[in-house]
């Protein structure tokens, strides 16, 4: 175990630390916020459906999670637009869900092997009730921006559309030692929140229109991802290698 995750290990040990670093993420989280120059394109849709109160599915790269609650701002006028994001079970994923509920935003634990029956009706129901739904189609342990099926057969379930987005700033960090390669706002920094269109899975979509709409989902949020970097003169971060074939079949029997 490398030396700084044994630290970090020590430092979270017990409840009350885990609480209060989350607490301390969303406050960092905010710092970045307010002190920065943000504008928002492509969010016509998404906005349209708060006003109706038509629940969507939002996508987004796992590197792109640290800042993705402010993108979640309904019009004055809607209401509520309650969001359910999808967190793994893990350790990790609960640091997660514990700094998200700061903002407001629920979450339903799940992972790629266990649980995920359970999620996906929760999930299901969440939308169902009205509500709306936010998922990282390459969740941990990825490969890295290659969605999974989950967000497609959602979508095909609950009988409401994808609708991907995706941000950059000028001023950051990348953790290229992660698996996700997380992006790590800073302050006083300008930044971009990207929308793009929605995804529809019709209700009898078979293998085939699953696949293409898993890979619509892919390439919009890299595209997004891509687009929002290039405005800040940042490269490209690389997708992982694709899953063969008996990968994919494994990926899609886990879940």
């Amino acid at each position: 175990m490398r030396p700084l995750k044994r630290i970090f290990d020590r430092l979270l040990g017990s409840d009350p630390a885990r609480g209060a670093f989350c607490w301390l993420v969303s406050v960092y989280l905010r710092l970045v916020r307010r002190t920065g120059r943000w504008r928002v394109e492509g969010d016509e849709t998404a906005r349209r459906m708060w006003r109706e109160g038509k629940p969507f599915i939002l996508c987004f790269w796992h590197n792109r999670l640290m800042m993705m609650p402010f993108a979640w701002n309904p019009p004055r006028g809607a209401r509520g637009a309650p969001i359910n994001m999808l967190i793994s079970a893990h350790r990790d994923g609960q640091l997660i869900a514990r700094t998200v509920a700061h903002f407001g935003i629920a979450t339903i634990a799940g992972s790629d092997n266990r649980n995920t029956t359970a999620a996906l009706r929760a999930l299901v129901r969440a939308v169902k009730h009205g509500e709306w739904v936010g998922i990282t189609p390459d969740s941990p342990p990825g490969p890295r921006m290659r969605a999974k099926n989950g967000a497609a057969a959602l979508a095909r379930l609950a009988g409401v559309p994808v609708i991907p987005a995706s941000y950059s700033l000028a001023r950051r960090r990348v953790w290229w030692k992660s698996w996700d390669r997380l992006i790590v706002p800073l302050p006083f920094s300008a930044g971009v929140f990207l929308w793009g269109a929605p995804i529809h899975v019709p209700a009898d979509a078979d293998e085939r229109a699953l696949e293409r709409a898993r890979l619509a989902i892919e390439q919009a949020l890299t595209r997004l991802s891509d687009e929002a970097d290039r405005r800040y003169g940042h490269p490209a971060i690389a997708p992982d290698p694709p899953l063969d074939g008996a990968e994919l079949a494994s990926a899609r029997a886990a879940e």
